[in-house]
C-alpha cells in the first residue's frame, strides 16, 4: 500500500515533465497504468500540434543549417570570382551564365579549395628530399645539415589530428584568393589580364611557401633527430 499523492510525486520524479514517459515499479519492474481525464477537442488539437512541432523542429532547424551554408558558400563563390576575374568582369561572366550553372558551381569553389588545401605535397617533397638528399651535394651546399645523416628516426604526429590545424587548413583555403590577388599583383604587376595575374600569384604563393615549409620540416626533423637526453644528475651526499 501507498499513498496516492506520494506515488504520484515518485512518478513525477521519474517522468521529469514528460507525461509521456513510461514508469515501473523497482521491484518488479511492472509498468505502471497511468490514465489521464479525456481531452477536450480544443486542448487534444493543441497538444497534438506540439507533439507535431517538437518532432518536425530538429529536422526543420538542420534544414535551415544547410541551407545557410550552402547559400554562404554560394555567395563566397561569387565574391571569388569578381575577385579573381576583377569586379565586373565577374559581373558579366556570372550575368551571362545559367542560373543553374551558377547555383551548382559557385558553392563548389569553397569545396574545392578546401580539398585542395588538405593536398599536403610537401610532404611528398619532403621524402624524395630525404631520400634523395644525400646524392644531391649541390643542397647541402645551400642548406646545411640536409644531407647529413640521422642517427635515428624520430616520430613525427600527424598535422590533420590536431583540431588547431583543421581550423587553420579551412582558414587558410577561403583566404587564399585574397592573398592570390594581392601576390598576382605586387609580382605580376605587367600582366593585363586579372584571372592571369591571380593564378600566377596563386602558383608563386604555394611554391614559396611551400619552399619555406619543406625547409622549416626539415630542420625540426633534423633537430628531432639529433636530440639528446642526458643522464640523471646524482644528488651528491651531505
Amino acid at each position: 500500500w501507498v499513498h496516492q499523492a506520494c506515488l504520484q510525486r515518485w512518478v513525477d520524479e521519474k517522468q521529469r515533465g514528460n507525461s509521456t514517459a513510461r514508469v515501473a515499479c523497482p521491484q518488479c519492474n511492472a509498468e505502471y497504468l497511468i490514465v489521464f481525464p479525456k481531452l477536450g477537442p480544443v486542448v487534444y488539437v493543441l497538444d497534438l500540434a506540439g507533439r507535431l512541432i517538437s518532432k518536425a523542429c530538429p529536422f526543420a532547424a538542420a534544414g535551415i543549417m544547410v541551407g545557410s551554408i550552402y547559400w554562404t558558400a554560394v555567395t563566397y563563390g561569387a565574391v571569388t570570382v569578381m575577385q579573381v576575374v576583377g569586379h565586373k568582369e565577374g559581373l558579366d561572366v556570372m550575368e551571362r551564365a545559367d542560373p543553374l550553372f551558377l547555383l551548382i558551381g559557385l558553392p563548389t569553389i569553397p569545396v574545392m579549395l578546401i580539398l585542395g588545401k588538405m593536398i599536403r605535397w610537401e610532404d611528398y617533397v619532403l621524402r624524395l628530399w630525404r631520400k634523395y638528399s644525400n646524392k644531391l651535394q649541390i643542397l647541402n651546399s645551400i642548406f646545411p645539415g640536409i644531407g647529413c645523416p640521422v642517427p635515428r628516426i624520430p616520430a613525427e604526429a600527424n598535422p590533420l589530428a590536431d583540431h588547431v590545424s583543421a581550423t587553420r587548413i579551412l582558414c587558410g583555403a577561403l583566404v587564399f584568393p585574397t592573398i592570390a590577388t594581392i601576390v598576382g599583383k605586387l609580382m605580376f604587376s605587367s600582366v593585363n589580364s586579372n584571372l592571369q595575374r591571380t593564378i600566377l600569384g596563386g602558383i608563386a604563393f604555394v611554391a614559396i611557401k611551400g619552399a619555406f615549409k619543406v625547409y622549416f620540416k626539415q630542420q625540426q626533423y633534423l633537430r628531432q633527430a639529433h636530440r639528446k637526453i642526458l643522464n640523471y644528475p646524482e644528488q651528491e651526499e651531505a
